[in-house]
């Protein structure tokens, strides 16, 4: 953990009010402006200043949040370099908490409530995609949900791309690839630069999770979750929890949502958004109808 602690300085304008979280590159302080009010406020770490990769990437999250203007976005009001040489971000202040610290909390939510944290999700990354933004790196730790309102907001663009990124720009190196790998497309592993398929993918996965409180695969190291995202189909929804009931719309457009060939999935994020809300309001199988299923393979189904 960074020693550094400015809680209580002024830095471009901003008062640091209190020191609120750190990621790998940049601490995080409840900061007020005069004019903006409430804010949160990144400054890269010290130890990641001189690095020019760490530099770029927290520019990077800063520009392509900048560019989407969405309400289901967390606003970005400026970002620079401080007199001092701080470079810093200044985002708007968004209540509630992570979705991941919301989902280990409450453990599985119900269909309906999956579907409009999906929903919501999903029209902030259309948005990103029609401002030619991949997000590429979505998980519950980049989504801030507000139980109170049920209303989620999109953050952390460090690791997108631009969607029109050349073709010399394309390839990366083989196993090496940008995102979370409990979360990341399997198409992303070859070191391709992946598209708007991607994030349905990542989006799928997230909704898995809101259903079962577990991900579709259950490797126990890194390596074992590579292979079989590379290998093995992901687990349906009533394979994860067989304690709970889904409806088997449901359960099909999650597996497709989570199909290893991009091609498969969804046409868009929008897409799949609406589909499982669709599915979401069907009727889920019930014990009575798990135990006439029960009778009937073992007495014939009749006519």
């Amino acid at each position: 953990m960074s020693s550094e602690d400015l809680t209580g300085s002024e830095v471009a304008g901003y008062r640091l009010l209190e020191r609120v979280g750190e990621g790998g590159t940049a601490v995080v302080y409840r900061a007020l402006h005069a004019e903006r009010g409430a804010c949160a406020f990144k400054i890269l770490r010290p130890k990641m200043r001189a690095d020019r990769v760490a530099a770029q990437r927290f520019l990077r999250e800063a520009a392509y949040g900048a560019r989407i203007q969405h309400p289901g976005v967390v606003r970005t009001f400026e970002y620079g370099e401080a007199p001092d040489g701080l470079q810093f971000l200044a985002l708007e202040w968004a209540d509630g908490e992570l979705l991941a610290k919301f989902i280990r909390r409450t453990g599985p939510v119900a269909a309906c409530l999956a579907a409009t944290i999906v929903r919501q999700v999903a029209e902030a990354l259309a948005a990103a995609h029609a401002a030619g933004i991949i997000h590429r790196d979505l998980k519950p730790e980049n989504i801030i949900y507000d139980p109170r309102n049920q209303r989620t907001r999109l953050l952390d663009f460090g690791h997108a791309r631009d969607a029109d990124t050349s073709p010399e720009e394309r390839l990366t190196r083989t196993g090496f690839f940008v995102g979370t790998l409990q979360y990341v497309a399997p198409e992303a592993l070859s070191g391709a630069l992946v598209d708007e398929a991607a994030d349905i993918y990542s989006l799928a996965t997230i909704g898995f999770l809101l259903l079962t409180g577990q991900l579709p695969y259950t490797a126990k190291s890194p390596r074992e979750l590579f292979h079989q995202l590379l290998t093995k189909p992901p687990l349906r929804l009533s394979e994860a929890r067989r304690d709970l009931a889904f409806p088997r719309a449901l359960e099909d457009v999650v597996a497709r949502g989570l199909h290893r060939e991009p091609a498969r999935r969804q046409g868009s994020v929008l897409a799949f958004a609406e589909d499982f809300a669709s599915a979401a309001t069907e009727p889920a199988p019930g014990p009575r109808s798990s135990l006439l299923g029960s009778l009937k393979g073992m007495f014939g189904t009749g006519q």
